[in-house]
């Protein structure tokens, strides 16, 4: 664990033992209350595929899944998911055999720097299981918290709509 990562560690009195489910491995630590999930998974967990963009949830970088839904990690404290089952961008697909979502981004041309893809992906593959996904419009506005700054909009949206239209392969992790 990094110096930071260290001092997540908590050795005084107001630590609290936290156990979450992460990418299907079930991880106890002992934190301070004050931690977000953000800061768990990065620092703590060293799974630094989720970003730290804005830091207030305005940018979506930092958006995982928890139980399913989609949230942004900045702005909840860890302990407040306790028992909770979370998958970063690290769970979600395999190098040699991607999410169907994942190959989509690909095909569309979806990601450029590549910055905001693990949260835009996080984020879609919510919407879908969610059942906001019917229309290129409902995309849109669902998408609409997750910011990229390269300017990929439409292959993100058209990454989508291709998944939501496919004949119904497994799109959750």
């Amino acid at each position: 664990m990094n110096t930071r990562g260290a001092k997540m560690e908590a050795r005084s009195s107001t630590a609290l033992q936290v156990t979450l489910t992460v990418n299907g491995v079930e991880r106890k630590t002992s934190i301070e209350p004050c931690v977000t999930l953000l800061d768990l998974l990065r620092e703590g967990f060293n799974l630094t595929g989720t970003k730290k963009g804005c830091d207030h949830g305005q940018c979506g970088a930092c958006t995982v899944l928890v139980n399913g839904m989609r949230i942004n990690s900045c702005l909840v404290l860890a302990v407040s998911r306790n028992g909770s089952e979370i998958t970063t961008i690290e769970g979600i697909g395999l190098p040699n055999e991607l999410h169907p979502l994942q190959e989509a981004f690909v095909r569309h041309d979806a990601l450029q720097c590549g910055y905001c893809t693990p949260g835009q992906i996080c984020s879609a593959i919510g919407l879908i299981s969610e059942g906001r996904a019917k229309t290129r419009a409902e995309i849109r506005e669902a998408m609409s918290g997750n910011l990229c700054r390269c300017g990929a909009y439409i292959g993100i949206v058209d990454a989508i709509e291709e998944v939501v239209a496919a004949p119904r392969r497994k799109t959750v992790p």
